[in-house]
C-alpha cells in the first residue's frame, strides 16, 4: 500500500478526479486529493487555466505544497496537467518522496533543481496533444526518462489532453484503462 497525494487538473476537483482516487483506494492505497481551487470547477481547460492564471501558478503550486506539509514525507505524488506543478515540485524537493506520476504534463527537471537520484516516476500523455507536444512537455518527458532509469514515459496515440477524464471530449476509454493499469502497477511497487 502506498500513501498517495493526487493533485487535480485545471477543471478542478471533478467527479473524474474523484473516481480516479477511488480506483486507487480500492486497490488498497491511502489517497488524499487536495482541492486547489477551493470548490470551483470548470467546464473546459481554457476556463480553468484562466482561473489558475488569475490566482497565480506560483500560488497554485504553493497551495499544493501547503496541503502536503502535514502529511508524512513518504508519499507518491500524482499530478494531472496543472496538478503536475505541485506534484513534481514535491517529488523533486521534499525528502522521502517515494515516486511521482505525471499525467498530461511534465516540466524540465531543472525547474526544481534536478531529478533526485533513484526517484521512480511515470509520465503519461497523448503523443500529439498540443498542450503536451507543443509546450515542451514531451521534450521534458523524453529527457527525464532518458536520463533516469527509474522514470518511464508512456506516450499514447492521439491528440487529446485529459484523455482519462470521463465526460471530456478527449476521453479515450482504452488509453485511460491502460494508463490506470500502469499507475496501479507503479503504486504496487512504491
Amino acid at each position: 500500500m502506498a500513501a498517495v497525494v493526487v493533485f487535480h487538473h485545471a477543471l478542478g476537483l471533478t467527479p473524474g478526479v474523484q473516481a480516479f482516487a477511488t480506483t486507487l483506494r480500492k486497490a488498497g492505497h491511502d489517497v488524499v486529493v487536495p482541492d486547489l481551487f477551493e470548490g470551483r470547477t470548470f467546464a473546459d481547460v481554457e476556463s480553468g487555466v484562466a482561473h489558475a492564471r488569475q490566482v497565480g501558478f506560483g500560488e497554485i503550486t504553493e497551495g499544493g505544497v501547503r496541503a502536503a506539509s502535514d502529511m508524512p514525507e513518504d508519499q507518491v505524488y500524482i499530478g494531472m496537467s496543472l496538478g503536475v506543478l505541485p506534484a513534481q515540485r514535491l517529488a523533486q524537493t521534499r525528502p522521502g518522496a517515494r515516486g511521482a506520476v505525471l499525467l498530461y504534463s511534465c516540466l524540465p527537471a531543472a525547474e526544481f533543481g534536478g531529478w533526485p537520484d533513484g526517484l521512480p516516476a511515470q509520465v503519461h500523455a497523448m503523443e500529439d496533444d498540443p498542450l503536451f507536444a507543443d509546450d515542451g512537455d514531451r521534450d521534458a518527458a523524453i529527457a527525464l526518462a532518458g536520463a533516469n532509469p527509474g522514470v518511464a514515459y508512456f506516450p499514447y496515440p492521439g491528440d487529446g489532453h485529459l484523455f482519462a477524464e470521463p465526460g471530456q471530449p478527449a476521453h479515450d476509454e482504452r488509453a485511460a484503462a491502460l494508463m490506470t493499469e500502469r499507475v496501479l502497477a507503479f503504486l504496487a511497487r512504491a
